[in-house]
């Protein structure tokens, strides 16, 4: 048997660790890798289905680009619908790195090293994609020679990717996740005609369309200035949600009262501290849930103290595992250390709070982490636009 020294979390040997970025660690935790496999396959069929009946239209109309065209947009409307549908309870389903990194500028997703799994994900997906559509067709895959390089057409990918960002997280503040998929098909299908472009709006499939010199294809030249056009799209898109959407109704809430889960794996220290601390301060101007993975058996007894000494107790609470039901009715999940067994639910604030495990430290380092879990809270308490308790005992 390998000497568990030698391993980390998730089995991996620790020379190859030490040998991979620290993002690509992340592909060995079950979630990671599930999310990151989602983004993968999602993006590949995107781009399956953009190279695919691009393929197929112009095939069967040859030399009438109107009738290719509608063929076209017609194929990827519903196909990036129902790929949205489909994927979105497991990866949020971006299969676009625009929406990858504008998610995280809106403060609404995970860690820089998920994000940089989810982009590398979504751009091998639009490769593998690529080389589906060809083999499927029996065309051979290959540089394409389009050369669709022209102010016009980057104009007209800044727009189109700046409306695709609006439409997405428009419907996301506002707490109306579900109707994404839909939402996102009919403008893309509308986009391919009302731009010059025929709104490629996306990096991966970009990438992708340079593998086939078919009537989707792009050159990589100009492929590489689309995609700086769409990046530049993208922060456009970002701005003028800010500036529609300033507040997550506003943190993707259809009511007036923000709720908060507090998630770890025990539940008996740090998130029954951040529990006590946020109800002690927001009092009935917020609900507000706590639980964890694997709940213990009693509450940390050194946090109890601690957070006594603070005017706040929280001795009659006890450790409880998270329902889907608290999650899917919080706006703002906090997770603390659960790693890839915290829960993800898309169109959610995530916020991860890397915090030491209190169990079995002294006195003296609870107290650390206790005051660090309290700034934290009324940070927090502040963004949520709450009004702090007038007359907190802290």
């Amino acid at each position: 048997m390998e000497d568990a020294r030698l391993l980390r979390p998730g089995g991996m040997p620790n020379q190859l660790c030490d040998a991979l970025p620290r993002w690509a660690l992340l592909l060995s935790t079950p979630a990671v890798a599930r999310q990151a496999g989602a983004e993968f396959l999602g993006t590949g069929l995107l781009v399956t289905v953009v190279v695919g009946s691009g393929i197929a239209a112009e095939r069967l109309s040859p030399g009438n680009d109107g009738a290719q065209l509608m063929a076209n947009a017609l194929a990827t409307a519903l196909g990036i619908a129902v790929l949205i549908v489909v994927l979105q309870p497991v990866s949020g389903a971006h299969l676009n790195p625009v929406i990858t990194f504008a998610d995280r500028m809106l403060g609404a997703t995970r860690r820089v090293g998920e994000t940089l799994c989810y982009v590398a994900a979504q751009l091998v997906g639009a490769a593998a994609g690529v080389v589906l559509a060809n083999a499927m067709f029996g065309v051979a895959s290959s540089l394409s020679t389009t050369d669709r390089l022209d102010t016009k057409h980057l104009l007209a990918e800044v727009v189109a990717t700046a409306g695709l960002v609006l439409v997405i997280f428009a419907l996301t503040r506002n707490g109306r996740p579900a109707l994404i998929g839909p939402a996102v098909g009919a403008y893309l299908g509308a986009a391919y005609w009302f731009t010059s472009s025929t709104a490629f709006a996306n990096p991966a499939v970009t990438v992708g369309r340079i593998f086939s010199d078919t009537f989707t294809g792009i050159a990589p030249t100009p492929a590489l200035w689309f995609i700086l056009a769409q990046l530049l799209g993208g922060a456009f898109g970002v701005a003028i949600v800010l500036a529609l959407y300033p507040q997550r109704k506003e943190t993707t809430m259809s009511k007036t009262t923000p709720s908060v889960m507090f998630a770890c794996v025990h539940n008996a220290g740090r998130s029954q501290m951040a529990l006590g601390f946020f109800r002690h301060l927001a009092g009935d101007r917020a609900i507000v849930r706590s639980g964890g993975s694997n709940p213990g058996e009693h509450i940390n007894p050194v946090a109890v103290a601690v957070m006594a000494e603070v005017g706040i107790d929280i001795a009659a609470e006890a450790p409880k595992a998270w329902t889907p039901v608290g999650l899917q009715a919080s706006d703002v999940i906090v997770t603390m250390g659960c790693g890839d067994e915290c829960p993800y639910y898309p169109g959610k604030r995530y916020l991860d709070w890397d915090l030491k495990d209190p169990s079995g430290e002294s006195i003296e380092i609870v107290r650390e982490i206790r005051d660090d879990i309290e700034q934290r809270v009324k940070v927090l308490i502040a963004e949520l636009g709450i009004a702090p308790n007038p007359n907190p005992r802290l």
